[in-house]
């Protein structure tokens, strides 16, 4: 242990710390979960910059050596375990077992690496937390760093960001992107979406918000005014009552029970090329297999049959996207440990003929098993058997 605290101190003394990090919480539950270290430049003067990650948030705290061995020496062994310090050279690897004995590796590295001093280096990043619209919309300082409460949230937003990325690259618009957000609430992900689109794209886009609560529809205008943002506005309107004349992406995250259903409808109907979807409270389908009195072993069980009901409903919805001619995917949204609504529904427009008949079956064998008579998405877009 002293041999590690030994060859860090020498490291930063000489300036040979190219980064350290610190693992394996001794406690499994700790909600601190790692720590990164580098050493930074501020003002001309050499410090360690400590990044603490935790479940949900993550906290940067500046320190100079004397700091940083004091603070190194208190959390190894008591709150970490592992540790590895890689240096202009080697990587030295400290390893505690839980009966306190701790070992050393040495590994040589093949080509020298280089110190990077830069303190909160700019990137090319889908989401900027420098622009002002995160301010004025609650997430940021005026200095454009994430607050720690809202660490959690921005993370979720970036995750959509890239996921919305990638499924619009390959995707070719003539002119104007027509898109609309559906339920679009506080606008965090609707300002995502159109950095996306116009700051990493470089697409004119004309995006509209829908909301049906009017104090959020004049709140986030007046954000985007402020902000000089073109080619986005929000709208007051329900889902189910906004019909756009011209679309090509729809998205509707996490719109309510059947509002999902309204947003789906209102993409199919106007041949938007990409629905994206985020479904919660599948209410309507989990009543329909309650008053069915169907129950088997897994549905007999009130959380199993909540968790049923979510699959139930969202591979309907999939078929019935299928059926209008969508190709359709189902992925994780966020990760399970933040939230239970981590499944998002989409479908891409395809020239491919749909197997209408085969579909019907599969959803009329889904309809038989679980008692259901009639999923909502049917009375928003009819079928006729062909």
């Amino acid at each position: 242990m002293n041999r590690f605290f030994d060859l860090v101190a020498e490291a930063a003394r000489q300036s040979l710390l190219v980064k350290m990090t610190l693992s394996k919480p001794v406690q499994k539950h700790d909600e601190l979960r790692n720590i990164y270290v580098k050493p930074v430049l501020i003002k001309e003067k050499r410090l360690f910059a400590f990044t603490y990650h935790y479940e949900r948030r993550d906290e940067v705290k500046n320190y100079d050596d004397v700091q940083m061995m004091e603070i190194l020496k208190e959390l190894l062994p008591a709150r970490f375990l592992n540790a590895v310090l890689f240096t202009v050279s080697e990587d030295v690897t400290l390893l505690v077992s839980s009966k306190g004995k701790a070992t050393l590796q040495t590994k040589r590295v093949q080509e020298a690496r280089e110190q990077n001093l830069d303190h909160d280096k700019q990137k090319n990043r889908l989401v900027n937390p420098a622009n002002p619209w995160w301010y004025q919309l609650g997430l940021t300082t005026r200095e454009g760093k994430v607050t720690a409460d809202m660490q959690h949230k921005f993370k979720q937003i970036y995750k959509y960001a890239e996921i919305v990325e990638s499924l619009l690259k390959p995707m070719k618009f003539d002119g104007t992107v027509h898109v609309a957000d559906m339920g679009a609430g506080k606008g965090y992900l609707t300002f995502a979406l159109h950095e996306v689109l116009t700051q990493r794209l470089h697409l004119d886009v004309d995006i509209k918000g829908v909301e049906i609560r009017p104090d959020l529809v004049l709140k986030i205008n007046d954000i985007i005014k402020a902000s000089n943002l073109k080619g986005m506005e929000f709208v007051e309107s329900s889902i189910e009552a906004y019909h756009p004349e011209k679309l090509e992406v729809l998205i509707a995250l996490h719109a309510c029970n059947t509002a999902t259903d309204d947003a789906i409808a209102s993409g199919v109907k106007a041949g938007a090329e990409l629905i994206v979807c985020a479904p919660c409270c599948h209410k309507q389908i989990r009543q329909e297999m309650e008053r069915s009195g169907k129950v088997d072993a897994i549905t007999r069980h009130g959380i199993f049959l909540e968790r049923q009901a979510v699959m139930v409903t969202d591979a309907i919805r999939a078929l019935i996207l299928e059926y209008y001619g969508y190709k359709t995917q189902v992925m994780e949204f966020i990760e399970m440990e933040h939230t239970p609504k981590n499944v998002l529904l989409v479908g891409r427009k395809t020239t491919k003929a749909p197997n209408r008949m085969e579909i019907m079956r599969q959803i009329a064998d889904l309809k038989a098993r679980y008692g259901i008579r009639q999923h909502y998405l049917e009375t928003r877009l009819p079928f006729r058997m062909e």
